[in-house]
């Protein structure tokens, strides 16, 4: 294909154009060429043919001078106007040199529908093969530059989830560490157990690398975040946690549904209670935490910063895709989050490891 675009198809290009001026030309003036001397139609010919090579250098000789100084050029449209002007403007320069003269020395000498044909003929298949090659070049161009552009917001958009993922770290490490401080003075075996709980937690936050995990590490984490806020809640403190087991081989990104419960426990107050269910129902997951608070005149904020990264990260991670609904009331707090997960490629493998854990959370 390439043998035949650079050795052939210059030649053929050539002679297309001269058949055509040809072509025109006896029908106006009702010449027969081919009743011409056999000399003169050989040397038109051969003309014609090294005229479409020249021609054809010629234009992508201009093409990478435009590739090369215009480049840059962010308007497209201006850019090819100005292509266009350029190409055709070589193109009558180069036929009014080279095909020209030949057709004052030959026939009747140059007419005006010698004039007319041989500029305006070579001129229309210049700028069809420029729009054929140009145009398969914008194409690429366009592509390239779309895929470049995905690339960057796919950077920017990991950049920001690994942020928004990030800052749940510091906040919640320090809970954690400051529970287990105040557990060594009263009971160190009960801080040793808070030692080994809070490890889960930090090598499900630090080693999973997957896109997309199984819920029933997710509810395994929660399990063992509870636990530890368990040490520090009050013993008034009513909990009511159900998670559906039908959820546990659906696949989610990870640390959706932390800060929700992180939430209830930082807020819990008033009558002291907090409800926290995860259904399936019709491939959708609903995850609901609702939590007491404390009877205030004074307006709070609903949540902060842990909530607000969460929904950031729902409209990256599951765009269409979600409802994360907050509502509040004189006493309670109420955070409804349902997901649409994405079809899972395989099924979870459910591990002796794993039947283990399930146990030990409930």
């Amino acid at each position: 294909m390439n043998t035949f675009r650079k050795y052939i198809f210059p030649g053929l290009y050539g002679l297309t154009t001269y058949l055509s001026i040809r072509l025109l030309l006896d029908t106006v003036t009702g010449m027969k060429f081919w009743e011409r001397p056999f000399y003169l139609n050989g040397w038109e010919f051969s003309l014609s043919f090294l005229s479409g090579y020249l021609l054809l250098a010629i234009h992508h000789r201009l093409y990478r001078y435009f590739d090369e100084h215009w480049s840059n050029e962010d308007n497209y449209r201006k850019r090819m106007l100005k292509e266009l002007a350029i190409v055709s403007l070589a193109t009558l320069i180069f036929q009014n040199v080279t095909l020209m003269p030949w057709a004052a020395l030959t026939d009747d000498g140059l007419q005006w529908y010698d004039v007319a044909d041989i500029n305006l003929i070579p001129l229309l298949y210049s700028l069809i093969y420029y729009g054929v090659s140009r145009t398969n070049y914008f194409l690429q161009a366009y592509v390239s530059n779309k895929v470049k552009l995905q690339e960057v917001m796919n950077d920017q958009l990991q950049a920001e989830l690994k942020f928004l993922k990030s800052q749940l770290h510091p906040h919640f490490i320090f809970n954690a560490l400051n529970t287990i401080y105040f557990q060594m003075d009263e009971d160190v075996s009960a801080a040793k157990k808070s030692v080994e709980q809070f490890s889960e937690l930090l090598r499900y936050q630090l080693y999973d690398q997957q896109q997309t995990v199984s819920i029933r590490h997710e509810i395994q984490y929660l399990h063992s975040f509870i636990n530890l806020q368990k040490v520090r809640a009050s013993d008034k403190l009513v909990l009511n946690v159900q998670f559906d087991a039908e959820l546990y081989d659906q696949e989610v990104y990870p640390l959706l549904l932390f800060p929700l419960v992180e939430n209830a426990f930082k807020y819990v107050g008033g009558e002291y209670w907090i409800n926290i269910t995860a259904t399936l129902e019709e491939n959708t997951i609903h995850f609901i935490v609702e939590n007491a608070i404390p009877k205030i005149t004074m307006p709070t904020r609903a949540g902060g910063i842990g909530l607000e990264n969460l929904k950031r990260r729902l409209q990256l991670l599951y765009p269409g895709k979600h409802t994360f609904d907050i509502s509040k009331t004189e006493r309670t707090f109420k955070a409804a989050l349902s997901i649409q997960p994405a079809p899972v490629a395989y099924q979870t493998v459910t591990t002796e490891e794993d039947e283990d854990q399930m146990r030990h959370h409930r």
